[in-house]
């Protein structure tokens, strides 16, 4: 018994290299997307300004800046919540955007683990 495949569904070795060819562009893609959004840095702000953060992409934190007006030594759970928040507005900032830019080369399929 014969079976036939659908129109497009043939091709032998010549379709799965096309496929192996697709996918490894697709992977280069991923790669340059991920090294590029880690090379840049983002920065927020909370509190009207008083704290801001700067991180890379590769969430490694490279500037924390306090305004003096708000450093009260009988309030530095305040304190402490403006930086805590900061830092969880820029984390959730990157990963925005790398959701965002990945979803462009995969053409919004979803691929765990790529960042």
């Amino acid at each position: 018994m014969k079976v036939r495949l659908p129109q497009g569904m043939g091709g032998g070795a010549q379709n799965m290299n096309q496929m192996i060819k697709q996918a490894q562009k697709m992977q280069e893609k991923i790669t340059a997307v991920q090294e590029d959004i880690e090379s840049r840095s983002f920065t927020t702000s909370t509190g009207g300004g008083a704290v801001e953060i700067t991180m890379t992409g590769a969430k490694e934190l490279t500037s924390i800046k306090i305004k003096p007006e708000v450093v009260d030594a009988n309030d530095v759970e305040m304190l402490e919540d403006l930086i805590m928040s900061a830092f969880n507005e820029c984390v959730s900032q990157i990963a925005a955007t790398a959701e965002k830019e990945m979803s462009e080369v995969t053409g919004g399929v979803s691929i765990p683990g790529i960042l």
